[in-house]
């Protein structure tokens, strides 16, 4: 027995085998993508002015990272990424628990919550404009708004999932509504929490990106539309991977801050066998 123990592989090497395989996949997936994306404008089944290489795109993406205005692009999109992000997750948090926690609001407000959810947020920005112009506030409602729903619906269920038995518990210790919020509500809504945080992220540099192609405001989307203006299709590809490639990094940070951050939790730890 103790040597069958020795020599079995474990979770942890059945884990690591598993992590390897995905990754492998994943070089095969891109590697697939981008020599299809070579091979379309190369044997003549796309137009190359208006679709261009992988190569052609990649070189000028390489080049784009050694101009100085394109990093001042980026850090322009992301601070209206990352205000947006906050405030909508602040206001989401603090209305989603309280109205939470009250079954006569969750009533009372499921009607208005259902019908201001779906409107989406390139609608408002006509309205967003004529209050603010062409600045960085206008984009911040459309970020908030759209990012908002992605936190609050999550912590409303968050919160409405919590036990009954582990409210009574509280309630018999007498503890304050600071230690009930602190030991039962938020140990609770946590897992909804970190996933509404990881939709809304995505949802917020989509909208982020949106506001300044529409708007003007100065960052990686105005950067676009003036390539488009000008008919510089592998700027307008470049900035596109550019963009993509900031959701996937954004995608990754906020995966291993929920890893972290539910570490306790049993999606997170999974089966152990051990």
């Amino acid at each position: 027995m103790a040597l069958v123990s020795a020599t079995s592989p474990g979770p942890r090497g059945a884990r690591a085998r598993q992590a390897t395989r995905k990754v492998a996949l994943g070089l095969v997936g891109v590697v697939g993508f981008l020599a299809t994306w070579q091979l379309l404008p190369t044997l003549g089944f796309v137009n190359p002015s208006h679709f261009p290489s992988a190569i052609h795109t990649l070189s000028r993406l390489g080049a784009e990272a050694l101009d100085l205005e394109f990093w001042r692009n980026v850090g322009r999109t992301l601070t209206a990424w990352g205000i947006g992000l906050l405030i909508s997750t602040v206001l989401a948090l603090i209305l989603g628990t309280a109205i939470g926690m009250v079954p006569f609001l969750r009533r009372a407000t499921h009607t208005m919550v259902e019908f201001l959810r779906p409107i989406p947020s390139v609608a408002l920005i006509p309205l967003a404009v004529l209050s603010f112009g062409m600045r960085l506030e206008a984009a911040l409602v459309i970020i908030v708004f759209a990012s908002f729903w992605q936190v609050f619906v999550q912590v409303l269920y968050g919160v409405a999932d919590i036990d009954v038995v582990a409210r009574d518990t509280a309630r018999s210790f007498s503890l304050t509504p600071t230690q009930v919020l602190g030991s039962v509500i938020l140990p609770t809504a946590l897992p909804y929490l970190m996933t509404g945080l990881r939709l809304a992220a995505s949802v917020a540099l989509v909208l982020a990106v949106t506001a300044e192609m529409t708007i003007s405001n100065p960052g990686l989307g105005n950067r676009l539309m003036l390539d488009y203006s000008n008919g510089d299709q592998e700027g307008v590809f470049a900035i596109v991977i550019a963009t993509g490639l900031i959701g996937l990094l954004v995608n990754l940070i906020f995966g291993v801050v929920e890893r972290r951050a539910l570490f306790w939790h049993q999606s997170v730890r999974g089966e152990d066998p051990a």
